[in-house]
Order: structure tokens, then sequence, then C-alpha cells
């Protein structure tokens, strides 16, 4: 499929710029293929603990190449799903390979329970599973994290962005709704927004959801492919409806829709941020133009590339 050259996803455009200029899609970004993961060199990986909530957690950092700990960069939290880990969340979402094209910091930390490495969860306080049930502190976690990466590595406290697909995708919204005065911008993926959100200030949000999505339905109500069993969810416009109305944004959006790609962005909003809506037509619990990871997953539109999209996004909404 073609489209013009001047075509551009509301991701592109400066705040500013959001509520007046026409949106659409850049086919650069939206219609191609997601690169191949390579294996990261081993002194880009900086595997590391920190001690929350009587825990010893986990995480790792993905330094692009041209860090030299002088310049200080964006970082972007990557939240792995429910039953995931901070290995699959890297190679699901690509953005280790994003970040060493375009020069930012990545941290993929890992969840609570399962086993060894693996099954972990988050305590989104809508979902799931060991997280949820033993009211670990995730919010207590990811901040003592912002802070100690903040504190070793040369991040920019303006540009901290979050994302994550599923139960991180629910994970990120948490961190949006109690930690606003530490991101500029979430991207949740396949989430749902806990109807107790208050934040304390304004966020930027970019959400992506497929409409055949049955883990957490596109329209809402009863997930059916849970790890812990069915859950009532709200539906995603319930997220964006809350956001459009916190970050005080024009109320009509401006719509285009692009192949499987339908986009909602919202302008006009407080401080300089946006609210905008991916909703990907067919798809069903996946990272669009993501890994697959196995079989048993539900298979990513491959011409939507959410990691391009999303990091465009963060660019244009650092805090004010």
């Amino acid at each position: 499929m073609e489209t013009p050259n001047n075509i551009q996803h509301p991701a592109k455009f400066a705040p500013g710029a959001l509520a007046s200029c026409a949106f659409a899609l850049t086919a650069a970004l939206a219609l191609t293929l997601a690169p191949v993961r390579t294996a990261a060199s081993d002194d880009s990986r900086h595997p590391g603990t920190i001690d929350s909530g009587g825990r010893t957690r986990t995480y790792f950092v993905h330094t692009p190449p041209g860090y030299d700990g002088n310049e200080k960069l964006p970082l972007v939290i990557v939240l792995h799903g429910g039953g995931g880990n901070d290995e699959s969340a890297e190679k699901m979402s690509g953005m280790s390979d994003k970040a060493d094209a375009v020069n930012f910091l990545v941290v993929y930390p890992a969840g609570t329970g399962g086993v060894g490495d693996h099954f972990h969860t988050w305590n989104s306080g809508i979902c799931c599973g060991y997280a949820l049930k033993n009211s670990v502190d995730d919010v207590a976690f990811l901040r003592a994290l912002i802070d100690k990466l903040e504190y070793e590595y040369a991040v920019d406290p303006k540009r901290v962005y979050v994302t994550g697909i599923s139960n991180g995708g629910m994970m990120a919204y948490r961190v949006a709704c109690t930690m606003a005065d530490k991101v500029a911008a979430i991207a949740p993926v396949a989430g749902a927004l806990d109807p107790g959100c208050n934040p304390s200030e304004p966020v930027s949000v970019i959400a992506f959801h497929g409409t055949d999505d049955e883990n957490v339905p596109y329209h809402g109500g009863m997930g059916t492919k849970q790890i812990d069993g069915p859950r009532d969810y709200k539906p995603v416009s319930y997220a964006i409806d809350f956001w459009v109305k916190r970050d005080g944004c024009d109320a009509a959006p401006k719509k285009v829709e692009v192949g499987t790609l339908r986009t909602e962005g919202y302008g006009g909003c407080k401080d300089g941020t946006a609210v905008v809506l991916d909703t990907v037509v067919g798809q069903g619990h996946a990272w669009p133009g993501g890994d697959r990871l196995v079989r048993l997953l539900d298979k990513p539109d491959p011409n939507v590339r959410a990691t391009d999209l999303m990091w465009t996004f963060f660019q244009a909404h650092p805090k004010p």
C-alpha cells in the first residue's frame, strides 16, 4: 500500500501543532516491517538490582553505542506482560534496536512471582497474578528505579517514558496515575486503565490496542485468556476519555485511517501534552510490528510499527 510522502502520524507533530494540523500516517513508520532483533553486545547490557518493599528486584539497562555518560539522554522503561520477563520485553518490543538507532537509554525491569526468571507479573491495581495477590508495591519499585538510574546514568529527567504490553501496559497506566511527576509520557499496548487513577499533573498518552483482543477486550468486558482467570476490564475508550479530560485536551479528535491503523489524536492539551489512540483493526493481543515470541501468542500486525510510532510521540512530548 502506498501513501503520499507528506502524510504524517500525529506523533510527528510538536504539541502546539497537534490541534491544528490534519493528521495522517507516515508510510515509513506505519507500513514497513520491524527490524530483526540482533544480539546485544556485552558492553551495552548492564544488569542491576535494587531493594524495594523487602524484595531484591532485578532489571537490566541497555545503553546505545553512542552513550558516553556526558550527554543526558531520554530513558524508556519497557514493562513485560503478565507471565513474561525482562528478556521477553526486549525481544518483543525491539526497543534496544530503536535505542541504538536514535540514541536513548532503555531499562527492562522484572516483575515478581513466577518460576525462576520467568512468569512474572505487575501489580497494576486491576491485574495480575502473584503481584496483585500479594500487594507488591511496584509503584515504589519503579520510582526507586528511576531515581537510581538518574543517579547512575546520564538521564534527562524531563524525558522519562514508560511503555508495556498487557499487564505491563496496565502498569504503564498506573505509573502515569501515581508518578506523573516523574514521567513525561506513556505508551500502553493492549492495556486497561484502573478506575482509581488520580494523576497529580498532565501526562502525554499514546495507546495501542487491537480490535480483536480477547485478553483485554477493546470494547471492555471479560478477558477470556487470562493467566489467572477471567477478568472484567473497562474499554479502551474509557482510558482515552479519562486522559483527554485530565489533560484538558480538545474534545473532538483528528482522525485518519490507513490500512489497518486507525488513529485518533487529541490536541490543545495542558502543558504541551497530547493523547493519541492507535487502533489496530483485526489484531489480537500483541505488540504491533513486534516479535510474536511463541506461536501460542497472537500474531502482531507486521504493517504497524508501534515502537517507531511511540518513540516519535515520546520525542515530541517531554516534560515542560
